[in-house]
């Protein structure tokens, strides 16, 4: 029973929800952690409808005595209030065991951002006679220049780069697509790296019209991302803990530093509602707490 009804819950966010892979998979993982508890508790042989608000917060009490952060349970309690409500909509279960769950109060997390010479620093750093020098610096031109997600760098195809008009198209979460300004720095270091490098390689067929190509001439991976900006940051000696994501959180961080609109901020990172924007309006008041400490005669 349970797996039909997390085929049918994968169905529905995929189609219902257009939720993107990533995300999917991690609600199923939420539903998989509970099962995997009702079978420790003998208790597998249960419906998800027999499943009882006690029995859930039994499961989330377990979930506590793990360890797992506020935030991770969290995480664990939306995926299975996802589930419930999922079973509530198609009209496979009357009651909502979920339906008074609790989440821990999680602060909110200021992302770690790098600051516009220490961004320098990095692509500085790029060794351009390497035979993979002129694509990484493209790639964090267009991370940094455009405020992309992974996903959406990974996937950025020539045809969505509109060079005259100095602007990228960018298929985001849940397929949406947005137009983004691109620099012309950006759009520099990619033509460098299409027409000095790209050029060159041995393209894998339905890998064409990919920007950002492998040796075997398939696309990135999410992971060779986190590699490339990995080892970037240790030759560059910088004691952050760095991600992809760093440069796009960086890239809005400056906007809104240098007074840009929030709203034209939300547009171009592709956020849903604006509350998530204002993350920056935080990061940014929270600089110049520094400065005001550092620099003030009274501190």
């Amino acid at each position: 029973m349970w797996d039909i009804q997390k085929r049918g819950f994968k169905g529905f966010l995929a189609i219902e929800k257009s939720l993107s892979n990533n995300s999917i998979e991690a609600y199923l993982s939420d539903i998989e952690k509970l099962t995997q508890y009702l079978e420790l508790e003998n208790k597998l042989h249960f419906t998800p409808t027999q499943v009882t608000h006690e029995d859930l917060q039994h499961f989330l009490a377990k979930v506590y005595e793990m360890g797992l952060s506020a935030r991770s349970q969290a995480r664990i309690i939306s995926g299975i209030k996802a589930f419930y409500n999922y079973l509530i909509i198609e009209n496979l279960s009357d009651v909502n065991p979920a339906d008074l769950l609790e989440s821990p109060k999680i602060g909110r997390k200021l992302p770690d951002t790098l600051s516009i010479d220490e961004i320098n620093l990095v692509i500085g750093t790029i060794d351009l006679s390497s035979s993979t020098g002129e694509r990484n610096k493209a790639i964090l031109e267009t991370l940094y220049g455009c405020g992309l997600r992974v996903s959406e760098l990974i996937n950025l195809k020539i045809s969505n780069v509109y060079f005259d008009e100095e602007f990228i198209k960018v298929t985001g979460k849940g397929d949406k697509e947005r137009l983004v300004p691109i620099s012309s720095t950006a759009l520099k270091q990619i033509n460098i790296y299409l027409d000095q490098v790209r050029i060159h390689n041995k393209i894998a067929k339905g890998f064409e019209d990919f920007i950002f190509l492998n040796r075997s001439g398939k696309s990135l991976t999410r992971v060779m991302i986190f590699t490339i900006i990995k080892q970037l940051v240790e030759k560059a000696g910088i004691q952050k803990t760095i991600s992809p994501h760093t440069f796009r959180h960086s890239f809005a961080t400056h906007l809104v530093n240098a007074g840009a609109d929030l709203r034209v901020v939300q547009d171009m990172l592709g956020h849903v509602s604006i509350t998530t924007t204002e993350i920056y309006m935080h990061l940014d008041r929270s600089y110049l707490h520094k400065e005001i400490k550092k620099f003030h005669p009274r501190n």
